[in-house]
């Protein structure tokens, strides 16, 4: 019996792989770049109470699907006002299907509900990995506006197998990630005085 792929998986196996091969020139489908995980990372200010971690951790959880490990640090820093095993933020790191899931929701509901959206940056960090910073999480659905006091950022970062930034960009747009066009600086005539 073979194993149910979500949606977005089945796009990846039956035309980003070949697309891949075509494209780069790869002999064997286990050379192309895949996503091997997503990590969803939000800080919480050191000031803050039990009631904002605690929120913080279930709008993570709620976002992510699964229970996220709260960060803590690991010394002091008097400049911070942060304390040794002081909270500081949570994460959740996805990977199977509980990934690809979230990546289905996140391509197909949450970035286009960001109002006046023109896609994402096109910088990856060189290692064919690609971070998104958002500024406001309640372009979720599975947030509800009303229970939050307090607006909260998230990083979500994909990390792939792809060797180059090339790699992961050609992979990423052919899972559906929404990058930005690069515009040309258009030359202005300029009057001799």
């Amino acid at each position: 019996m073979s194993k149910l792929l979500t949606p977005l998986q089945k796009h990846y196996v039956e035309t980003v792989v070949p697309a891949l091969m075509a494209a780069r020139g790869y002999k064997n489908k286990h050379q192309c770049p895949r996503l091997a995980k997503i990590v969803i990372n939000t800080g919480i200010s050191s000031e803050a109470d039990k009631n904002v971690i605690a929120d913080a951790a279930r709008d993570i959880g709620l976002i992510a699907g699964q229970k996220p490990v709260l960060n803590r640090s690991k010394k002091a820093i008097a400049n911070f006002k942060l304390k040794p095993n002081q909270i500081t933020g949570c994460h959740v790191t996805l990977r199977g299907e509980n990934m690809w899931h979230f990546l289905m929701r996140l391509l197909a509901v949450a970035l286009p509900s960001i109002r006046d959206f023109r896609g994402v940056p096109n910088k990856l960090d060189g290692q064919g990995n690609y971070t998104i910073g958002i500024t406001d999480f309640t372009i979720f659905p599975e947030i509800i506006v009303e229970n939050n006091k307090r607006q909260m950022g998230l990083d979500i970062t994909l990390v792939t197998t792809a060797e180059t930034d090339e790699e992961g960009r050609e992979l990423l747009k052919l899972l559906g990630m929404p990058f930005r066009r690069i515009e040309q600086a258009v030359p202005t005539k300029t009057t001799a005085a």
